[in-house]
């Protein structure tokens, strides 16, 4: 028996009837009909969800109810904090294109010199008198005038030795009876009366100011902020003035609260007046002692004291212009700060 191939691959396959549907009636063929795509209808479908959602509600209203307020609710935490972040994000690149070209690109090193007072003579020719400075009681003694000025010359003739230091002087609007007039202007402005003590030329245009700190440690912390809004980076070392007796407190606990290395910082005291020596070191081993227990002034008795030396409400630029130690500024507890610094290894 001979077997024939009769599929597609037959030299003339026969179709007995054309592809598609027949119509025997008419004898002619139809087109095949093609099945509807399911495209998406996303109006469809939230109809549908509402005559869901509605039947619902008549079943259970109160769940309902329950259930919208808490998807409200989620939605709005989750755009407020997507917003929160935007505005961050916003602010930085804002920061970055502002401060594009720093001033002092090529300074750096650190000179800080820590307010004490505000002047509030109209004369420049009394910076060594008591009563061309707002004191408080226990500043009050003969030649405490002398010590500031001493202060303010020890800065700049350290700026003026160093081609790289940026000199800083320190303080803010802290005494409401002085007015609002900060403790780094009224430094600066004793400088430029004296002359900048014959270093004008070497030390008058890199000399400024950090107007907002109120106690020691933010005359620390703020400056180094500050350094980095002037020059763009962070400094290599840092050299700070004040009285000698305060040495332990910065050189110690401040420069370890922010984890600066201490082959690179350094400190210049100055002695205080003789008739105030032994009421001032009582008084600096009792706030040493609160900064033991509290390295960031952010708690007690010595938050209190900052916030009484706020008396105009000063809003705080920081950490603005140093993103980098955000974490510094909102850190408060007695360990050591355990994020990453910039200058720390």
């Amino acid at each position: 028996m001979n077997i024939h191939s009769y599929g597609s691959g037959s030299p003339k396959s026969f179709l007995a009837y054309p592809r598609g549907d027949f119509d025997l009636e008419s004898g002619s063929a139809k087109k095949a009909r093609k099945p509807k795509s399911s495209s998406f209808q996303p109006i469809k479908m939230l109809k549908s969800l509402g005559t869901r959602i509605q039947y619902y509600y008549k079943l259970h209203p109160l769940i309902v109810f329950v259930v919208s307020l808490l998807f409200g609710l989620t939605v709005i935490i989750i755009l407020s904090v997507y917003e929160s972040r935007f505005q961050a994000m916003s602010n930085y690149r804002k920061l970055s294109v502002g401060y594009s070209d720093y001033p002092f690109t090529k300074l750096q090193n650190l000179v800080m010199v820590a307010g004490h007072s505000v002047y509030t003579s109209s004369s420049c020719g009394k910076v060594d008198k008591e009563d061309s400075w707002f004191l408080e009681s226990y500043q009050r003694h003969p030649g405490q005038a002398a010590t500031f000025l001493a202060h303010i010359k020890e800065g700049v003739e350290i700026a003026a030795k160093d081609d790289e230091a940026l000199l800083l002087f320190s303080g803010g609007e802290t005494r409401k009876d002085a007015g609002p007039r900060s403790e780094a202007q009224s430094y600066w402005a004793v400088a430029e009366s004296e002359g900048w003590f014959g270093k004008k030329e070497a030390v008058r245009w890199k000399a400024l100011t950090e107007e907002h700190a109120r106690d020691s440690f933010e005359n620390l912390l703020f400056s180094v902020c500050r350094f980095r809004e002037l020059t763009g980076s962070y400094p290599q070392n840092i050299t700070v003035v004040s009285y000698d007796f305060k040495e332990e407190r910065f050189a110690y606990l401040h420069r370890s609260a922010i984890r600066f290395p201490e082959s690179r910082f350094f400190y210049s005291g100055t002695p205080a007046s003789l008739t105030s020596k032994e009421a001032a070191m009582k008084g600096e081993a009792l706030v040493r002692a609160q900064f033991q227990d509290d390295p960031y002034g952010c708690a007690a008795s010595l938050r209190r004291k900052k916030l009484g030396r706020d008396p105009f409400h000063r809003t705080i630029p920081y950490p603005n212009g140093c993103p980098e130690i955000e974490g510094l500024f909102k850190y408060c507890a007695a360990a050591p700060y355990p994020g990453s610094l910039p200058w720390a290894s």
